[in-house]
């Protein structure tokens, strides 16, 4: 164990389990460079020394273990999705391989493939928790992902989501069947998401009696909630209930030729539904975003309304948040623009005060 001089920094060379190591003190003073080593060889002794495994896996041989341990199938399959493009790219490369400029290089080639910005931010979300585990296991020094943002901006290339209006809502209302009728007005009234928590709910899950019903099953345990009832969604549900009811199947949305089993989804339904109303498509899933606007604007805190939408925290809600925020700074923009022709409608027809000769 000994100090040398290599430039004009003090390197240290000196061996940990079995081990030959060349570092760097990073200071030109030789009594700072000792003390520096000084706390190396303590660590070592007390079994505190920093020490890289050796033959670190590969990063499918890594991602094999750590998509086969989710326990949650729908983050599984996600994660899966992601995997395949992660092990395409990286091939064979080892977990110390996969630095910032090979991550950097992967959203180049991801980008020209024309692959959309939020599905390269769910590889990236994987690949971030394979660095972070492999840096506790010791396989790397450090994380990639802790030495900056390597997530794109995608936000800017997102669809903005379509809020229904009341006065488009009555125009789909009026063109829609009892079922779609009945499926519309509860997931503007509930935030409910469709495919998941809608499509399944039976009529045991309602307690007309107390405004409520259960969400069984969801995305996630958060979203297994107790849901209440507005006056105008129980109503409809009842004049649903009146024409087919648990007499004809157990499910509020069944499917016809099997009313034994729940509708899975209806999208040439709801497209005619939205075409016959005269307004501009959009996914039936937006009506949960419809339900969280008009929740954030009534006043409704991003606490409340988070555990209404089954969310675990906030942070999503703040999502919705910012779609009303741009609605309503256009409403204020066509607002203004609206004043100034006004203004200039009024002074072009205004009566001239000059003399008439």
């Amino acid at each position: 164990m000994a100090l040398y001089k290599k430039g004009k920094n003090w390197y240290a060379a000196f061996s940990a389990d079995g081990r030959h190591f060349n570092r760097s003190t990073r200071t030109t003073n030789k009594r700072r460079a000792q003390k520096i080593l000084n706390v190396w060889l303590a660590e070592i002794i007390e079994g505190r020394f920093n020490l890289l495994k050796s033959h670190a896996p590969t990063l499918k041989d890594w991602s094999n273990q750590f998509v086969d341990s989710i326990q949650h199938a729908n983050t599984r399959r996600r994660y899966a999705c992601s995997k395949v493009a992660l092990d395409d790219f990286f091939k064979e490369a080892r977990l110390p391989h996969v630095t910032v400029s090979r991550i950097e290089e992967y959203k180049r080639v991801r980008l020209a493939a024309k692959v959309k910005s939020a599905t390269i931010n769910r590889d990236l979300a994987l690949l971030r928790q394979l660095m972070k585990r492999a840096e506790r296991e010791r396989y790397i020094a450090r994380n990639p992902f802790e030495l900056g943002n390597l997530f794109l901006e995608e936000r800017k290339g997102r669809r903005q989501p379509h809020i229904l209006t009341y006065e488009e809502e009555t125009k789909l209302l009026a063109v829609s069947g009892p079922l779609l009728r009945a499926l519309v007005v509860l997931l503007v009234e509930t935030g409910l998401r469709v495919g998941k928590e809608a499509m399944p709910l039976k009529w045991t899950d309602f307690d007309f009696r107390n405004d409520s019903f259960l969400v069984r099953d969801s995305k996630s345990p958060a979203g297994r909630r107790v849901v209440p009832l507005s006056s105008y969604c129980k109503a409809e549900l009842l004049r649903w209930r009146e024409l087919t009811g648990p007499a004809f199947s157990e499910y509020l949305f069944f499917n016809e030729r099997n009313p034994a089993a729940h509708l899975l989804k209806l999208p040439k339904t709801w497209k005619r539904a939205v075409q016959n109303a005269t307004i501009a498509y959009f996914p039936i899933g937006d009506l949960r975003h419809t339900f969280a606007t008009r929740m954030h604007e009534a006043g409704t805190s991003l606490v409340t309304l988070s555990k209404m939408m089954g969310h675990a925290s906030t942070g999503i809600i703040q999502t919705y948040a910012k779609v009303l925020d741009e609605y309503r700074r256009d409403a204020v923009k066509k607002l203004e623009e609206y004043r100034q022709s006004q203004v200039v409608t009024e002074t072009v027809t205004a009566p001239s005060d000059a003399p008439v000769n």
